[in-house]
């Protein structure tokens, strides 16, 4: 078992190698290497249905980006107000664990409609998104986010939040505000580019 191979820093390890990773990942020509091989990827996703529908019918497009939007609106909502209760600024009156709960939920499903809802988009302009720095920085933004929020914050705030250092629990509600702040401006970033 790894917990018993780590000891008790299982998790801490493991996010180490994976920062580790990451950099060399960064850091070494292996991401020009993998940015060449998935072009044709990115061409291929422009000969689908969604990429063919997405360029040639706009209505179509602009249905699907309000449905996008709106699912980031909920997302956002429920950051804000997640967090925003872990950092005592809103809701105080009502239970913490109401709050967290609840918001999870509406984060959970607010990225199964904007998930698809992205790729969708992706798909009709993959070659233009596929030259903008930013489109990467977007995804990685997405990726740590949901990553934070899965296998760190979710875990954590099982427990009763009483357990936890209140610092602990304000610098998660600080950490997962800025990273999904990060993910909303470099999408709105993408707007503006190309």
């Amino acid at each position: 078992m790894p917990t018993s191979l780590l000891g008790p820093y299982t998790k801490t390890i493991l996010a180490a190698a994976l920062v580790a990773a990451a950099l060399v990942f960064s850091y070494t020509s292996m991401r020009v290497d993998v940015w060449i091989a998935i072009q044709p990827f990115f061409e291929w996703m422009e000969t689908t249905w969604f990429g063919v529908i997405g360029k040639t019918w706009g209505a179509v497009f602009a249905t699907v980006e309000a449905f996008h939007l709106l699912g980031i609106a909920v997302l956002g909502g429920s950051v804000l107000v997640g967090n925003g209760r872990l950092l005592g600024l809103i809701l105080t009156d009502v239970p913490a664990r109401i709050i967290i709960d609840r918001t999870d939920k509406l984060l959970f499903w607010a990225l199964v409609l904007v998930l698809p809802t992205g790729v969708f988009m992706a798909c009709g302009v993959a070659m233009k998104i596929y030259y903008l720095p930013v489109y990467w920085y977007k995804m990685l933004a997405l990726c740590t986010g949901m990553l934070f929020h899965f296998s760190i914050r979710q875990p954590l705030l099982r427990r009763e939040l009483s357990e936890i250092n209140p610092w602990v629990v304000k610098m998660v509600g600080v950490s997962s505000i800025m990273v999904w702040f990060t993910v909303a401006a470099t999408g709105r970033w993408i707007g503006f580019s190309g």
